[in-house]
């Protein structure tokens, strides 16, 4: 029998999904933040091989992650066809593929002195960001594999817990660094490779929770999820990485585009870097609601794809683009009434330097207020387009989009036409409108 869901209903279920998954991504954020802060704290060497770790882990997590986020819609379209036993298979798969990539990239951790010293790094600095990685690097396995365990959780609407153990591992992560950094508590001084221990303490104290959740909840015992775990499933596999490669390579298109863009701001001034940073700071806290809002359009989504209820899809993913449309007006009347106390709130304004910052935040933070739209619906169209389990064709639009079109418009109004960091914010403009633009008319084109 057909399914017919109004409106409201829709946004009900929507937001039911997203608004832990919103909070569960805000966490996340938390624990970069805290552990930034923290050996900041400690002194300035460490935090800037902190620094180096984190863009670094970043961007091997982001290719890695693709698998784990293939299994979130995968998980959803096996539930829309009550296929309970590849649920299994697809999430299985998606663990092995997460494991074997974080095993073959550790050598990049371990080896990561000489790679940051040829990118022209400092060298005291790479010595101790590599102290940091070899240890911070074990955690890729465990981290890959929450992000899995999350996907299925996510997929089967159990996102609370997803929230919750996040939140978990932020005060895991603050208690460890407390003892481990400053050696309180009748721990040894560890500095910057505390902050890696306890990055790895909470990987690993995460994926406990979330297994023995999935493994022991009465209400999902029936996925058997760990049975015959050492079983290969070569089909699902190859599903699981025809899916996955793409939306990793995806993400680090984008995230390769932002760090671009901090090169760039980099070589117009201190000043422009530094404010550059504040006003990306407070879009990416924006960002992670959209974020949070595109999973849950991909779980529904892929659950009505499922079940052959294209109407259904439609009425829910437009559903979805409204909420998201409400959420990026909301952000750009704040950004466009108060920019100057959301950019104070990241500054000293007792230090000389602060007021260039502010005013130079304020303006950048104006220019923010015009990608919010369009850097919303770039993300949902992805998280539509994944619950219809299209990937590849979304990789090359946004990877042009982000590459052949935003970075040299960023480039040539920010030197050529002498715009300077506006300019180069602009040219992220016209990236993410083009990006939004082609891949929602790609979801609408195959969901009709």
């Amino acid at each position: 029998m057909a399914i017919r869901l109004s409106n409201s209903a829709h946004a009900r279920e929507t937001l039911a999904l997203g608004l832990p998954l919103i909070g569960s991504h805000l966490a996340q954020m938390a624990l970069h933040v805290t552990d930034t802060v923290m050996v900041g704290w400690y002194g300035v060497v460490a935090l800037a091989a902190v620094v180096l770790r984190a863009s670094s882990f970043f961007i091997v997590f982001v290719v890695g992650s693709g698998f784990a986020k293939a299994v979130m819609p995968m998980v959803a379209a096996a539930l829309g066809r009550e296929d309970e036993t590849q649920v299994r298979r697809d999430t299985r798969m998606g663990i092995w593929l997460s494991i074997a990539f974080g095993l073959v990239v550790y050598p990049v951790f371990w080896w990561s002195e000489p790679i940051l010293r040829a990118l022209g790094q400092d060298p005291e600095v790479s010595a101790i960001a590599q102290d940091y990685m070899r240890i911070a690097g074990l955690g890729m396995v465990p981290a890959l594999v929450v992000t899995v365990l999350q996907s299925y959780l996510s997929a089967l609407h159990r996102t609370q817990v997803v929230l919750w153990v996040t939140l978990a591992a932020v005060a895991v992560n603050i208690a460890v660094n407390w003892a481990l950094i400053f050696g309180n508590w009748g721990f040894p001084e560890m500095g910057a490779r505390g902050a890696a221990v306890a990055t790895l303490v909470v990987q690993v104290v995460s994926l406990v929770a979330l297994a023995l959740y999935a493994h022991f909840l009465p209400a999902l015992r029936r996925f058997h999820l760990f049975q015959r775990f050492w079983r290969p499933d070569w089909p699902a596999m190859r599903q699981v990485w025809r899916l996955g490669l793409p939306i990793g390579l995806t993400g680090l298109a984008e995230g390769g585009l932002f760090q671009a863009s901090a090169l760039m701001m980099g070589w117009i001034g201190t000043v422009e870097l530094a404010a550059h940073g504040i006003a990306l700071e407070v879009a990416a806290l924006t960002f992670m609601l959209h974020v949070g809002l595109s999973s849950a359009a991909t779980i529904r989504v892929a659950r009505f794809d499922g079940q052959g209820e294209r109407a259904e899809l439609r009425r829910a993913a437009k559903v979805a683009v409204v909420i998201s449309l409400g959420v990026a007006l909301a952000s750009i009347l704040l950004f466009l009434s108060a920019p100057r106390p959301i950019v104070a709130l990241f500054l000293d304004l007792t230090k000389p330097e602060s007021a260039a910052i502010l005013a130079y935040g304020t303006v950048l933070l104006g220019v923010a207020a015009l990608f919010q739209l369009a850097d919303g619906m770039q993300v949902m169209a992805l998280g539509l387009l994944r619950g219809v389990q299209d990937t590849r064709v979304p990789m090359g639009l946004a990877a042009v989009s982000y590459w052949l079109i935003g970075i040299p418009c960023s480039y040539v109004l920010a030197f050529p036409l002498g715009l300077g960091g506006v300019g180069l914010w602009l040219g992220l403009v016209v990236g993410l409108v083009c990006a939004a633009a082609s891949l929602m008319w790609r979801f609408w084109r195959l969901a009709r």
